[in-house]
């Protein structure tokens, strides 16, 4: 006899390796930048069951945002070196939801956020292996946009009022750019207002639901502004989309709900939905402000087959008794 034979009924050893090999070579594996960010949790917590997942961010995850069987990696993408250390792995789709609002002007220290943005885009492409590369997901922003007029499209040319969406913008092109030479497989989806459980307390609808449960005064604009909500859950629903579809590759897509309300509509409803709440709206506006931010989103519709599907008072009934469960 040679070897080993295994007894009837019972699987060889090197058969049964072999096909978890398969099944881990059938498993995508998904790279997160951002994953312990408000839309990097859900977007984890959609995949994690069905995916392979591994998450980049500058820390680690807060207790309420730690997802089981994620591998979470702590990592600068500002820092050329230990990027280049880091990140050798091979990856079949990648979600590059890096970086972090902040409209500080250019003078007052605003090279940073170019830099989080677009230099460490770059950094990370440098060294991003392409060989099992399928999708690379870019989340912008309607601030790109600035001060174009509403409805925004993505036909207009973008109008950056800060360094952030000028990194922004910068993103886009530059990943466009590498689509037309270079055949590179990505999409841009330009994001409006996502909100949802979770979402930073510092975030304008949080306080405004932390207003209402408290029942105190609490200051806010005439809310003139019509501004585009969408739901996190359909936000996932819209990256995941655009992480298989080949028609998206080198598209900018806006992803919003594409229903324009005003501030003081969306306030007054968080008010309805509540029971109480006074909120003391005084003419507070920035000189640059936009008041007509919302999106024509049919390009998203036709090429990825995705609608939004949770209305602005489902979605905010379900926030809102997230944050009386977490603040109780």
């Amino acid at each position: 006899m040679h070897g080993h034979q295994a007894r009837p009924g019972q699987p060889r050893k090197d058969v049964a390796a072999g096909k978890r090999f398969v099944e881990t070579l059938a498993t995508p594996h998904l790279l997160v930048i951002g994953g312990t960010g408000f839309i990097g949790h859900h977007l984890l917590a959609a995949v994690h069951k069905d995916w392979r997942v591994t998450s980049i961010s500058l820390g680690p995850p807060s207790p309420l945002r730690f997802v089981d069987s994620v591998r979470y990696l702590q990592l600068d993408l500002t820092d050329v070196d230990a990027v280049k250390n880091s990140l050798s792995e091979e990856y079949e789709y990648v979600v590059n939801l890096s970086g972090y609002i902040d409209h500080t002007l250019f003078k007052n220290g605003g090279r940073r956020l170019i830099n989080a943005h677009f230099n460490a885009l770059q950094n990370l492409l440098e060294v991003l292996p392409r060989d099992s590369l399928k999708r690379f997901v870019q989340i912008g922003s309607s601030d790109e946009y600035g001060n174009a007029p509403a409805p925004q499209h993505e036909g207009l040319r973008e109008q950056p009022i800060s360094p952030y969406s000028l990194g922004k913008v910068a993103s886009a092109h530059f990943l466009q750019m590498l689509h037309r030479t270079e055949g590179f497989p990505a999409v841009i989806l330009r994001l409006f207002l996502t909100y949802g459980p979770g979402q930073e307390d510092r975030r304008f609808l949080p306080q405004i639901i932390k207003g209402c449960l408290s029942d105190l005064e609490f200051p806010t604009s005439e809310g003139q502004q019509l501004r585009d909500f969408c739901y996190v859950h359909d936000t996932v629903r819209a990256i995941l989309k655009a992480l298989k579809s080949e028609d998206a590759d080198g598209q900018i897509l806006n992803i919003a709900s594409g229903v324009p309300v005003t501030i003081r509509s969306m306030v007054d409803e968080v008010c309805h939905i509540v029971g109480m709440g006074r909120p003391q709206y005084r003419e507070v506006s920035r000189p640059d402000e936009n008041m007509a931010l919302y999106a024509d989103i049919r390009k998203a519709q036709d090429v990825l087959g995705w609608t939004p599907e949770v209305s602005l008072s489902e979605g905010l009934k379900q926030t809102i008794n997230w944050m009386m469960k977490a603040y109780a």
